[in-house]
């Protein structure tokens, strides 16, 4: 059996791994991830599944753990281009469906699977586990081929009260132990964390004890996918009579399904629409809504933003941030607590109130249980950054395995597993692809370096140049766009060496509009270059008159 990591090994997000057998793959999760830091008109970041559509005749399929962005995202990218089945469990399915019906991909074979119920795929029999996790139907995966057992986790915690009643199946995971586990692929996401992650039932008694504190309206944001969160949220609401609207896209969405196919229940009544919640009285009114993270046109950062909307955070209500920061957004989320405040509102977060959030990943005891109690030949950490493999690996030791059990892989390694253990055969193209969700089209490294470097100021220069002789008629003029005011002032200096440097030129050189380009370009650049200690974007513009 050959597995590739086409991502998920090295970052939280892009979730892809191949397995191979006799020639034909599977594909375990397709995900995206968000964006970090300066991306200009990035909106999802994607994996590079080139080396999958080199020789897309050998993938049987695509098999789903859960329905989170980060392992269901990129499915477009790939059906796009290979017609495959997809398996999942009926909610995951659920939101994958929706997904690809939005990009025109509803014609998509979609198969049902469940725990402890074994599918042949292909070359592969694939059992799907039942995991506890922060959504309603995640499974890992025993994964088996030509006598050889991988177990995939998928995403998990051994919560031991959960919110569903759904336990991590480790009496399964144990007989497949006790036959033989030939690899074990494991979350490291709180591979950093001690002890055991808190129930989500803890985030239910903070609520409980909150809620009723709360003078006016409560506005819970949480992830549009934390649907656990929402059925508690909805369940405290109803037992203190207030009323609820859900807000924001993807969570009225996942909602939609969750209740259509059975996973979240709710009093109707319960539920009402914008016009209905504005009219409720205050003490009545509880809003769910995504946003959380801060993220630009979110439905908490619009309703905390200065335009004039219906649905605003009013002072006097309370504000309760229900998920971690993702690393890279803190300067949002610190924007919109103030903002939230600024409008009079109170606002409650993890730092300030840590019950009212609990990942949905095991920390380090979870994750060692997991290792015992699978009791794997060897053993690979995944689905986490490159410091997260590092301390899986040495909990794994912890847990008794010996060195040389447990590997270090990441994106693009190519690894064989056989009877004898775990081989490293080479390298395997990857990557990631920047764009927009609903498109194939990506954008360049070197195209985000420019958007990056127009976001500092563009200065525009035109010049008219005689038609067949090459005589400078006008110009070089420049205008600028973004400059701070005393890089603005150099526009006249940067002008004249912008003539001066053109005038080197021959009028036979000046017929070439690239040479002039070069020309008028360098002059500009040389003078902000010594005058303020950076070359800024130049656009120039050749007339011929």
């Amino acid at each position: 059996m050959k597995i590739a990591p086409l991502g998920g090994l090295g970052e939280i997000g892009l979730n892809a791994m191949v397995f191979e057998h006799e020639g034909r793959r599977l594909l375990v999760d397709c995900g995206l991830m968000f964006p970090r830091g300066d991306v200009p008109g990035v909106e999802v970041v994607m994996p590079d599944l080139g080396w999958l559509f080199e020789q897309p005749d050998l993938l049987d399929g695509v098999v789903l753990t859960h329905a989170h962005e980060d392992h269901v995202g990129a499915l477009p990218a790939l059906l796009r281009r290979v017609k495959v089945p997809v398996y999942g469990t009926k909610f995951t399915l659920g939101v994958a469906r929706h997904r690809l019906e939005e990009v025109g991909l509803g014609n998509t074979e979609l198969r049902p699977i469940g725990p402890r119920s074994p599918e042949t795929i292909g070359a592969f029999t694939v059992e799907p586990l039942r995991m506890t996790h922060s959504i309603p139907d995640a499974i890992g995966l025993a994964i088996g081929a030509g006598g050889i057992t991988a177990v995939h986790t998928g995403d998990f915690k051994l919560d031991l009260e959960p919110i569903d009643g759904q336990l991590t199946d480790l009496e399964r995971l144990g007989e497949l132990g006790e036959r033989g586990v030939d690899l074990l692929l494991s979350d490291s996401t709180n591979a950093e964390v001690p002890g055991v992650t808190r129930s989500e039932r803890v985030v239910e008694a903070t609520f409980m004890r909150l809620f009723p504190q709360a003078p006016g309206r409560i506005i819970v944001s949480v992830f549009g996918s934390h649907l656990h969160r929402v059925q508690h949220t909805l369940t405290t609401a109803e037992k203190l009579g207030r009323k609820v609207l859900v807000w924001g896209r993807s969570l009225e969405r996942n909602v939609r399904i969750a209740r259509d196919l059975g996973y979240l229940k709710v009093n109707d009544d319960t539920l009402v629409d914008l016009q209905g919640f504005l009219a409720l009285p205050r003490e009545k009114a509880l809003l769910i809504c995504t946003g959380a993270q801060g993220e630009p046109r979110s439905a908490l950062v619009t309703m905390v933003s200065d335009e004039p909307r219906e649905l605003r955070v009013l002072a006097g209500d309370t504000v309760i941030l229900s998920s971690r920061t993702i690393p890279g957004n803190e300067p949002l989320v610190t924007d919109l607590i103030d903002r939230a405040y600024a409008r009079g509102a109170t606002v409650i977060w993890p730092a300030l109130e840590p019950g009212v959030h609990v990942s949905g990943h095991g920390a380090r005891d979870e994750q060692k249980k997991l290792i015992q109690v699978a009791r794997p030949k060897m053993f690979v950490p995944i689905h986490g950054e490159l410091h997260h493999l590092h301390h899986h690996i040495g909990l794994a030791r912890e847990a008794g395995l010996e060195p040389h059990q447990a590997r270090l892989a990441t994106d693009g390694d190519l690894l064989e597993l056989d009877e004898q253990g775990l081989t490293t055969l080479g390298r395997i193209p990857v990557g990631r692809l920047f764009g927009r969700r609903e498109s194939d089209a990506y954008v360049s490294g070197r195209a985000i370096d420019e958007r990056r470097n127009l976001g500092h100021g563009v200065v525009f220069a035109a010049v008219a140049l005689e038609a067949g002789s090459g005589r400078v008629v006008a110009g070089p003029r420049l205008t600028s766009r973004g400059l701070p005011s005393d890089e603005d002032a150099l526009l006249p200096l940067a002008a004249q060496a912008a003539r001066a440097n053109l005038l080197e030129l021959s009028e036979i050189l000046r017929g070439d509009d690239a040479l002039v380009v070069e020309q008028v370009t360098a002059g500009i650049r040389r003078v902000f270059k010594q005058a303020a200690g950076r070359r800024p974007t130049v656009v120039v513009q050749v007339l011929r008159v």
